[in-house]
């Protein structure tokens, strides 16, 4: 969504967002201040793979896309 203003330009992806949140079915948990668990590592040994790895890829691409107008949100997505 953009939007002018005396000031300039606001660029506006909260639509965006909430379309990457859907994709990825988490339309219905809570947010948290910290959207990290910062002390938590990724494994390959551990957890349950994704029945299709390329929606996985999509999503980590729409969020990387997101933080190019969203810095706010760079940090998470980018552990």
């Amino acid at each position: 969504d953009v939007s002018r203003h005396p000031s300039g330009i606001f660029l506006s992806q909260s639509t965006y967002a909430s379309e990457i949140i859907d994709r990825a079915g988490m339309a219905s948990c809570k947010p948290s201040s910290t959207p990290v668990d910062t002390k938590q590592k990724l494994s390959t040994s551990s957890g349950t793979p994704y029945e299709d790895p390329s929606l996985y890829r999509s999503l980590a691409g729409a969020l990387q896309y997101l933080t190019f107008t969203r810095p706010d949100i760079s940090y998470a997505v980018q552990q």
